[in-house]
């Protein structure tokens, strides 16, 4: 699968377990921003910056994923290896 594909297939896996990912630029915020997890009024979103390379995005989301419980949904296997690749050593 192309990066971008494996990308899509993340956000939609991070949809499943209820965690909306949103894109959005940083640069102009002033502040020191990073991609991450957050809860707006009771939501799960995850934000990324919208700038970075399609590869950097694939890690951060997929990394974030591998913290949370995906072991019961069904994901397509070259996903779920970019999963288990970018698995943090908790």
């Amino acid at each position: 699968m192309k990066p971008d594909q494996i990308y899509q297939e993340l956000k939609n896996t991070s949809e499943k377990l209820d965690v909306i990912v949103l894109e959005k630029s940083f640069k102009n915020t002033g502040l020191k921003v990073k991609s991450g997890f957050c809860k707006v009024k009771e939501e799960d979103r995850f934000i990324i910056d919208k700038n970075k390379h399609i590869s950097k995005k694939v890690r951060i989301l997929a990394s974030f994923i591998s913290t949370l419980k995906h072991e019961d949904i069904y994901v397509i296997p070259a996903v779920r290896e970019t999963i288990e690749k970018h698995k943090k050593n908790n």
